[in-house]
């Protein structure tokens, strides 16, 4: 079974949290995050420490979850998350502009994704697409959106990718 629970949040310079009763505010340098603890999960703050603690046997793996939950939002509002994409394929190109990502990805028309609340977007080249945000759910949510639109396809290659994402290539059709 997990441990993960047990481990406790560290945290850094210039984070707060604020406990009251079930939620959870966390507030650092690039803005806050709240979250509300579920039944049977406690949590304590010991100096620059969290730790989570769980009342039965049947609340330990949520524990686990919570835990991992409140260590992205501290890691967030410290120090942010990242998604990087890749466009893949002759003609494809991306262009951010504010609060929206235009892709071109060989399809009829032009592609206009707008980003959700706190996800900002911008294009170092035109074939790479960087998210960020304090919100490890919406940075990821935003990135697999934008790729669902065209994912990579295993004959050439082509399509937009995380820039980690391996591709496995298959081999064509032979005569």
């Amino acid at each position: 079974m997990s441990r993960v629970a047990k481990n406790p949040v560290p945290l850094p310079k210039g984070v707060e949290v604020t406990l009251n009763g079930r939620d959870v505010t966390v507030k650092g340098g690039r803005g806050s995050l709240a979250f509300q603890l579920s039944e049977g999960i406690d949590i304590t703050q010991e100096e620059s420490v969290l730790r989570v603690a769980y009342a039965n046997e049947k609340c330990r793996a949520l524990a686990g979850t919570t835990r991992a939950l409140v260590n992205n939002m501290v890691i967030g509002v410290s120090d942010g998350w990242e998604r990087r994409l890749l466009l893949n394929g002759v003609g494809y190109r991306a262009k951010s502009d504010g609060k929206s990502v235009n892709l071109t990805v060989g399809l009829s028309h032009p592609v206009d994704y707008t980003l959700p609340e706190g996800v900002s977007a911008e294009t170092p080249t035109q074939t790479e697409v960087v998210l960020r945000g304090i919100d490890k759910q919406a940075v990821g949510q935003a990135a697999a959106v934008l790729r669902s639109f065209r994912p990579p396809e295993p004959y050439k290659g082509k399509g937009i990718r995380y820039s980690d994402e391996i591709v496995r290539r298959k081999e064509a059709k032979k005569k």
